[in-house]
């Protein structure tokens, strides 16, 4: 239970900027996208959230798989995302893998509709607008790692 909490507290909370801050730095507005990506996660939490899932990223013509999970502390709940989202600045695969970090936390009850900007060590940056569902209430994240598979 407590891995599982880790894994989707990361995703959610801990790879996430609030909505605002989105409207005030898009970056789909300084360049095309260099590929797409899809993930698929859940999170559980109490007390320490865990997120978990996978994803697919669509780069240069091909299908690449990758896996997700991180860590969230003062989390409580259970939610399933479905995200998808544009990927800026990836200049080689190599710099896809990494912790991607973000601020704010996440509060979902029912369904709600988020978007969030994570952003990895090696400037690549992905641009995620999701739909979650479940009950959950999160706090300050400490990051989310994408690694290709």
């Amino acid at each position: 239970m407590m891995r599982m909490a880790f894994a989707s507290s990361l995703l959610l909370a801990g790879a996430m900027f609030s909505v605002p801050a989105i409207a005030a730095r898009d970056p789909g507005t300084s360049g095309h996208p260099a590929g797409y990506v899809t993930i698929v996660a859940k999170a559980a939490d109490v007390g320490i959230g865990f997120t978990w899932g996978d994803g697919t990223l669509k780069y240069h013509g091909h299908t690449y798989h990758f896996g997700v999970k991180g860590v969230d502390v003062a989390a409580v709940g259970y939610s399933k995302v479905v995200g998808h989202g544009r990927v800026y600045n990836l200049n080689s695969l190599h710099d896809f893998d990494g912790t991607y970090a973000a601020a704010n936390g996440e509060a979902t009850l029912g369904s709600g509709l988020g978007g969030r900007i994570l952003k990895n060590g090696n400037g690549v940056e992905i641009r995620i607008d999701d739909v979650s569902k479940g009950a959950r209430l999160a706090g300050a994240a400490q990051g989310i790692e994408l690694t290709l598979r």
